[in-house]
């Protein structure tokens, strides 16, 4: 299943770099009730928008708890490194990439978040379909096509239907997907603009 949330040279450590402290068990519990509680903070902002379209000022409350959000995370990944599926539990991982995806105002980061998601996934502590989801946010945020199609928009002539942002090698998307466990592109498709169809 994909993530319901709405875009790659790594970077590298620095070899002199200070390592992450290792967390406990009791801050663990603390940071994933923590790191949850910031996403309902991020959704509540979200749902409490207008519909489209969405003026600066309504946009501008979201910005603020992304910002704050978005600090915060930093500060967490300074001295605990990303917040792992073993460490944090299944709510709270997933809670940590929609932080990082929602981090737009900060794409230097959003790229390091990425390059930490990346490892966290390769370990088996964090989600493809996530990882996913964040590539194809750091790509459009730097100009580029996504790979994996999940990054919409609404133009200004059909506001009324998401349509997807550029694409990289549309030929080859729906086997990039099938690689990270989402399904075909065009069920995906119909599938966002049917669930944006019941919410007018």
């Amino acid at each position: 299943m994909e993530p319901t949330a709405e875009s790659n040279a790594k970077p590298t450590a620095e070899s002199n770099a200070e390592p992450t402290a290792k967390p406990t068990a009791e801050s663990n519990s603390e940071l994933a009730t923590e790191l949850v509680a910031r996403v309902d903070r991020d959704q509540q902002a979200r749902s409490e928008l207008p519909k489209r379209p969405v003026d600066h000022a309504d946009w501008a409350r979201v910005e603020a708890v992304d910002a704050e959000n978005t600090a915060w995370l930093k500060g967490i990944l300074d001295r605990h490194g990303w917040p792992r599926r073993s460490d944090v539990g299944d709510e709270a991982a997933v809670a940590a990439w929609l932080l990082a995806q929602h981090a737009d105002r900060d794409p230097a980061f959003q790229r390091e978040c990425l390059a930490l998601l990346e490892q966290a996934v390769s370990d088996g502590e964090a989600s493809p379909g996530h990882l996913a989801y964040l590539t194809d946010r750091v790509l459009r945020a730097e100009g580029k096509p996504q790979l994996y199609g999940t990054q919409f928009w609404y133009l200004p002539e059909n506001l009324d239907e998401p349509t997807p942002q550029p694409i990289e090698d549309l030929a080859g998307l729906d086997e990039r997907r099938r690689k990270v466990g989402f399904g075909p592109f065009a069920d995906h498709l119909a599938g966002i603009r049917r669930s944006e169809a019941e919410d007018d």
